[in-house]
This record gives structure tokens, C-alpha cells and sequence, in this order.
């Protein structure tokens, strides 16, 4: 599926927020839960993930999935869809939005990665051999920069629909995650 993408920057800032993209992380893993059910997995108190599911469904983020007698949960609207914020030049605001947005994100998925290695030493072999941490710098035009971009947003297409129908799961699969950055080094300063 596309990426969903968003230039907005109210619906940008509406995602900036630690306990909002947990909500999310929580829903896109699980499909449906309620406010009580997130709480218990972000560790959050019920009235807040209260407040921030309801501030997700505001900007069309997540809605409420069918009521399992008298509970109330909620699901992603855009299931299997990334979404890409990214900023408008015709839009005020949108590149400040885009920036906060992806400097919390980087730093959730740093704090997600460091979480995981330091905990290394009870991790199986196996896993340990499937995991990489890589860099690399290269030359490139905008284009050539775009083209990467989008093959990366692509990389999980494979995996589609294994969140949401477990049977697609083979045996032994564990939640994994992708965390990459496709961006050119700043301009030095005499070039701006």
C-alpha cells in the first residue's frame, strides 16, 4: 500500500507527540484495542490514552472499530500504510511541523534500537545474526535521492498483511521494525 501522505501541518503536529505515535505503534501491532488495553501497553493511564486516541481520530488517524459488547476499541484507518509527512512549500508552517515530527521520530526509534542491544545478551543467536546496523555515503542527485527513498518506503511490501492476519505469519516470526533515513549531508554554510 502508498504511503499515506500528509502535508498539513496541524494533522503533522497532531502525530508529534511520544504517547500519540505509541497509540499508533500499539493499534498498527495489534489491529483493535481499547483505550484500557493501550494504556496497558504504552504505560500511560487510561484518561490519557483516552484523550490522545481521541486527538488521533480528530485528524483522521485512527477510528473506532466495531463494539465487542460494551467495549469500545479503536483501529488504524489506514491499515498497512506508512505515513509520510512531508512539507508543502505552498503550505505555511509544514517544513516546522515535518521537522518536529521527524526529530521525535528519530529519537523513538534511537531510544527503540539502544533498548534492544542492551538487552542483546539474552537474545538467541539467530536473531542476533539477522539484525544489522549500517551507514554509508554516496553521491547522488535529488532524483537518484527520491528514487532510494521510495524503494525504501517499499522494502516491507513482502510483509504485508502479517499484522493484521496472523496466519500469514510464518512459525517462529517476531515483531520486527525498519528504521532508516535516506537524506543528503546539510549544505556547508558558504553554499546556503
Amino acid at each position: 500500500m502508498d504511503p499515506l501522505r500528509i502535508s498539513d501541518p496541524e494533522r503533522i503536529r497532531a502525530l508529534a507527540h511520544p504517547v500519540r505515535l505509541a497509540l499508533l505503534d500499539v493499534l498498527r501491532d495489534v489491529g483493535e484495542a481499547t483505550a484500557t488495553e493501550c494504556a496497558e501497553r504504552v504505560g500511560e493511564s487510561v484518561a490519557s490514552c483516552s484523550f490522545h486516541l481521541r486527538m488521533l481520530e480528530k485528524y483522521g488517524y485512527i477510528e473506532r472499530a466495531e463494539q465487542r459488547g460494551r467495549e469500545k476499541p479503536w483501529r488504524v484507518r489506514h491499515a498497512g500504510a506508512a505515513m509520510d509527512a512531508r512539507p508543502d512549500p505552498e503550505v505555511p508552517g509544514s517544513l516546522h511541523a515535518v521537522q518536529e515530527l521527524a526529530a521525535l521520530t528519530v529519537a523513538r526509534e534511537a531510544e527503540r534500537v539502544t533498548r534492544f542491544l542492551s538487552a542483546a545478551d539474552t537474545e538467541p543467536e539467530e536473531w542476533l545474526q539477522a539484525i544489522t546496523i549500517s551507514t554509508g555515503g554516496f553521491w547522488a542527485t535529488a532524483e537518484e535521492l527520491r528514487s532510494l527513498s521510495e524503494q525504501v518506503q517499499h522494502l516491507l511490501d513482502r510483509f504485508a498483511g502479517r499484522s493484521d492476519d496472523p496466519s500469514k505469519r510464518p512459525e517462529g516470526a517476531r515483531h520486527a521494525r525498519l528504521f532508516a533515513a535516506v537524506n543528503p549531508d546539510p549544505l556547508p554554510s558558504e553554499e546556503r
